[in-house]
């Protein structure tokens, strides 16, 4: 019974899903053209909440956003879910792209939103381009710009974190860029990589404190991962 109720909320909440972002991502692009990017987060955060609710998902935020006046910061997350994104945009007090895979540039009108908003695609497969990827994600940190990024690399498929990928910490490593660990609960359970369906429900954001480049300067990439990796995980495990 469960599972009926399941696939029937979902035939449900994805069509208005897709008319609410079809809706609000054709005004986001437009606003990307004509203003300055550090101004779209006051229409982002809205409009990420409006997608978020219109799939069933309420979103609780615990710890405090960052304030803009310290950027550039690095947001490291676990990923668990196409939301997300969403929940980061629902949130965050001021412009912030992110690395993201190349098929994401393929979506329709996503991926034109994405590319035009300054997302740096990477392709997990080819070492050169990957590297290259990472390479401009540095570049724009060292001009001020803030970033979202996965250690994990991927969705995960059993609840629990991957492995971290090297990359993210050698441009925080490189760059000496604030780290932001953020925990994400809930949201595995909200739409799993593995099933179409939807579970309508409360999903939580839990910004950690921040990880000053003075902090980590003296670390191997190793111990700054697992110094990454334990404070996600105490996000996770206690959320509220």
């Amino acid at each position: 019974m469960a599972g009926l109720f399941k696939t029937l909320i979902s035939l449900i909440l994805w069509p208005l899903f897709f008319l609410v972002f079809l809706t609000t991502g054709s005004i986001f692009y437009l606003l990307i053209i004509v203003l300055p990017k550090k101004y779209l987060h006051y229409y982002l955060r809205p409009m990420c909440k409006a997608l978020l609710l219109s799939a069933g998902q309420f979103i609780r935020t615990k710890g405090t956003a960052p304030a803009p006046s310290g950027e550039p910061y690095l947001y490291m997350i676990n990923h668990e879910s196409m939301f997300d994104h969403f929940m980061l945009g629902a949130s965050c007090r001021h412009y912030v792209t992110g690395v993201g895979a190349y098929e994401q540039l393929k979506y329709p009108l996503y991926g034109a939103i994405v590319k035009k908003y300054g997302m740096i695609p990477i392709v997990r497969k080819e070492l050169g381009k990957a590297i290259h990827s990472l390479n401009l994600a540095e570049d724009a940190i060292r001009n001020g710009i803030s970033f979202l990024i996965s250690p994990e690399g991927t969705r995960t498929l059993s609840r629990e974190m991957g492995p971290f990928k090297k990359g993210p910490f050698h441009i925080s490593k490189n760059t000496g860029v604030t780290i932001i660990p953020v925990g994400l609960t809930g949201v595995y359970d909200a739409k799993k990589k593995s099933d179409w369906r939807l579970k309508p429900g409360i999903i939580t954001l839990h910004y950690g404190e921040p990880i000053y480049g003075t902090e980590y300067e003296n670390l191997t990439l190793e111990a700054l991962q697992n110094l990454v990796r334990n404070r996600i995980k105490t996000l996770i495990t206690n959320p509220a």
